[in-house]
C-alpha cells in the first residue's frame, strides 16, 4: 500500500531541492541550488556571506556546514520514510490494517475507508454451537475484507429478481468504516448493535457513512439471533463450569467490544473513545452492556434508540412485563427441542439450523430472549441500578410517539378489557382508565400504547430515574415524534393512520439516510438529531454550536428534547402511565420475592 503525506507536493519539492543541492555539493560548487523539472521554486532566504558576515559562526553551525551532504541525505531518508510510514498522515483513508490476526485489506467508497465482515471469533458451530465465542485464531496472508459478511440464522424471504440471502452461521464478525488517514488519529469510535427482537437482523443493515465522513469510526457488530443466540437447556448449564446457558449473543458483543478495543487503533480509533449504540432489540441489549460487569470498561457512552431493560425477572415472560431467569429459559429451551423433533443435545448440534427459524412460538414476543443468568446479567437491572452496580456512563436514550403501533392490532373490546385485568390484577382498572377503549376498533390505540410504555418508555424512564439517582453519567432523553398522518411506513391499504412516530423511524434521520424524500420538516429534524449524535459519540455531550441547548435530564422539568419539525423541551410524556407502571412493576417484584422467599 502507498501511503501519501498530507502535503505531498511541497515534499515533492523537498526531495527535489534536496537531490539538486547534494548533487552540487558532491561537485564541490556551493554557490547555486539545482531544482527537478516541475517542482515549485523555494522561497529565497539570507545568503550564507550575509550570515558569516553579521555574526561569527558557532561550532554547531560549523558542524552543520561541513556535513552537508549527509545532512541532506539525512533528510532525503526521512522524507521517503514519511511517505513509506503507515503511521503518517495521508490523503486517502486507512484501507489496509493489521489487526492481532493478520493483514486486513478493504476498499475506499466516497473517501472512506470501507472494511467488511472482519472476524473477531471463530465460527460458532458443531461443537462450538451454543458456547461462548472463541477469539478468532490468526490467519496466513491477507484477509479481504471487501466483501459483505451473512446474516445470522434467521427466517428470510427471497426477493423476485433478487438473490437469496447470504445466511451462514460464520456470523461473528465487524464492519468498519474509517474516515482516517493514519492510525494515530484516534478518532472517536461508534459500535452499532442491531436491532430485530434478538431473532432477525444483521449488522449489514445501516449505512454508517455520514458519521464517518463526520470523523467517527463507525463499527457495526454481527452477533448471534434467535435460538443460536439465547437457547438454554439444562444440559447447556451441566457442561458450562458456571451451570448457566444462554446469552451467547451478548457475549458475542462482549467480544466483538473486546475485539474493538484491542484492535480499533489500528483503523485511526481510539480504544478510550468507544460509544456504543442500538435500536430496539439492539437498545435493550446496550442497556444490558451497561449492566454486565463483563462489559465493563469497554465503552465510555451509550445510546439507546426505544429500548431498555428493567422489568422484573419470572420463571416466563409475559410479553413486555417480565424477563426470564436462567431456569425458566431452559423450560423454554426444552420445549423448544420438543416442537422440532429434537431429543437430545448432541441431536440439535447435529441438526441445521434451518429446521427451527419457522418455528412460530420462539420467533415472537415472548420467544428467545437474553435471560438473567447470574453472570452475564448478575441480577435484576433495576435493583443492579438501584444499589449503584452498573456501569456509569453518559447516556443518550429515548422513545418514539407511536412505537407499539408496528406490534399490534385491533381486537374485540371484551377480549381486550378480559386480557388487561388478567395481565395487571389489582391495578387493571387504572390501567383501562389510562388506555380507554370504546369498541373494537379503538383497542388498536389502547395496545398500542400499552405496548409503548412496557416496552420502550418506561425502561428508558426507568433507567434516566434510577441514573439520576445512584450514578454519576450524563443522562439525555429525547422524544421522537416525526410523521407524516397521510404516509403510514407499515401496513398496507387498509392499515390505520398514524397518530405518531412509529418504532424504528427515527433511524433514517439519525443516520442522515432518508428512507423516503423528506420534508423540509423532516430535514430540519435529521440534520439536528445527526449533529447531536455526532456531538454526543465525540464528547460525551450532545451541545454543539448552532444547536438548541440539551439539558441534562431532571424529572418533572422540561428536559426532554422532542424531535418535531426542528427542536423543542417538553416535560416526560406520558408520566400518569408511566407512574402507574412503576407501581405495577414494584408489584410484580413484590411478589416474586415474597413467594420464593429471596432477599429484594
Amino acid at each position: 500500500m502507498t501511503y501519501i503525506c498530507k502535503d505531498t507536493r511541497n515534499l515533492e519539492n523537498m526531495i527535489c531541492d534536496a537531490f539538486s543541492r547534494l548533487r552540487t555539493l558532491r561537485r564541490g560548487n556551493h554557490g547555486g541550488v539545482g531544482r527537478c523539472a516541475g517542482a515549485r521554486k523555494m522561497p529565497a532566504t539570507a545568503s550564507a556571506a550575509g550570515d558569516s558576515a553579521s555574526r561569527p559562526q558557532s561550532l554547531a553551525f560549523k558542524a552543520r556546514r561541513a556535513s552537508g551532504p549527509r545532512l541532506l541525505l539525512a533528510l532525503l531518508m526521512t522524507a521517503a520514510m514519511m511517505i513509506s510510514s503507515p503511521n503518517h498522515a495521508s490523503a486517502q483513508p486507512l484501507t489496509r490494517a493489521q489487526v492481532a490476526q493478520g493483514a486486513v485489506q478493504g476498499a475506499e467508497k466516497n473517501g472512506i475507508g470501507v472494511f467488511l465482515a472482519v472476524p473477531f471469533a471463530e465460527e460458532p458451530s458443531g461443537s462450538l454451537r451454543w458456547k461462548a465465542p472463541v477469539p478468532k485464531a490468526p490467519w496466513e496472508g491477507v484477509f479481504d475484507a471487501t466483501k459483505p459478511g451473512p446474516m445470522p440464522p434467521q427466517l428470510t424471504r427471497r426477493r423476485p429478481g433478487r438473490p437469496a440471502p447470504y445466511v451462514s452461521e460464520d456470523c461473528l464478525y465487524v464492519n468498519i468504516l474509517t474516515p482516517a488517514r493514519s492510525v494515530d488519529d484516534r478518532l472517536p469510535v461508534l459500535v452499532w448493535i442491531h436491532g430485530g427482537g434478538f431473532i432477525t437482523g444483521d449488522a449489514n443493515s445501516n449505512d454508517g457513512t455520514r458519521f464517518a465522513q463526520d470523523g467517527i469510526v463507525f463499527v457495526s457488530l454481527s452477533y448471534r439471533t434467535g435460538a443460536l443466540g439465547f437457547l438454554s437447556l439444562p444440559s447447556l448449564s451441566a457442561e458450562n463450569e458456571r451451570h448457566v446457558s444462554g446469552n451467547y449473543g451478548l457475549l458475542d458483543m462482549i467480544e466483538g467490544l473486546k475485539w474493538v478495543r484491542d484492535n480499533i487503533e489500528a483503523f485511526g480509533g481510539d480504544p478510550e473513545k468507544v460509544t456504543i449504540m442500538g435500536e430496539s432489540a439492539g437498545a435493550i441489549a446496550v442497556s444490558m452492556l451497561c449492566a454486565s460487569p463483563l462489559a465493563k470498561g469497554l465503552f465510555r457512552g451509550a445510546i439507546s434508540e426505544s429500548g431498555g431493560s428493567f422489568c422484573p425477572v419470572d420463571s416466563v415472560r409475559n410479553d413486555n412485563n417480565s424477563i426470564r431467569d436462567v431456569r425458566g429459559s431452559e423450560r423454554f429451551g426444552l420445549e423448544f427441542m420438543e416442537r422440532i423433533g429434537a431429543s437430545s443435545l448432541e441431536g440439535l448440534r447435529a441438526m441445521s439450523w434451518e429446521a427451527w427459524v419457522g418455528d412460530d412460538l420462539s420467533t415472537g414476543v415472548g420467544g428467545f430472549w437474553p435471560a438473567v443468568d447470574g453472570y452475564v446479567l448478575p441480577d435484576d437491572q433495576y435493583k443492579l441500578y438501584l444499589s449503584g452496580a452498573y456501569n456509569d456512563v453518559n447516556v443518550l436514550a429515548g422513545t418514539n410517539s407511536d412505537e407499539g403501533a408496528m406490534f399490534c392490532q385491533a381486537i374485540p373490546l371484551a377480549e381486550y378489557e378480559a386480557g388487561v385485568r388478567a395481565s395487571y390484577g389489582p391495578f387493571a382498572e387504572r390501567m383501562l382508565e389510562l388506555y380507554p377503549a370504546t369498541d373494537d376498533e379503538s383497542t388498536f390505540g389502547a395496545l398500542s400504547d400499552i405496548f409503548r410504555e412496557t416496552a420502550f418508555a418506561w425502561p428508558t424512564w426507568a433507567w434516566a430515574t434510577l441514573q439520576g439517582k445512584t450514578g454519576k453519567g450524563k443522562f439525555f432523553m429525547y422524544y421522537f415524534d416525526q410523521f407524516d398522518p397521510e404516509r403510514p411506513l407499515f401496513g398496507g391499504p387498509g392499515a390505520p393512520r398514524p397518530r405518531g412516530a412509529n418504532h424504528a423511524t427515527e433511524m433514517q434521520y439519525v443516520f442522515a439516510t432518508p428512507w423516503m424524500p423528506f420534508t423540509e420538516g423532516d430535514e430540519a429534524v435529521s440534520k439536528a438529531m445527526h449533529a447531536y449524535w455526532v456531538n454526543f459519540i465525540k464528547h460525551g455531550d450532545p451541545n454543539g454550536e448552532g444547536l438548541d441547548r440539551w439539558p441534562e435530564y431532571r424529572d418533572g422539568t422540561g428536559s426532554v428534547m422532542l424531535f418535531k419539525d426542528g427542536t423543542g423541551l417538553i416535560e416526560t410524556p406520558h408520566k400518569p402511565q408511566l407512574l402507574l407502571l412503576e407501581e405495577y412493576f414494584e408489584w410484580r417484584r413484590n411478589i416474586r420475592y415474597n413467594c420464593l422467599n429471596l432477599p429484594r
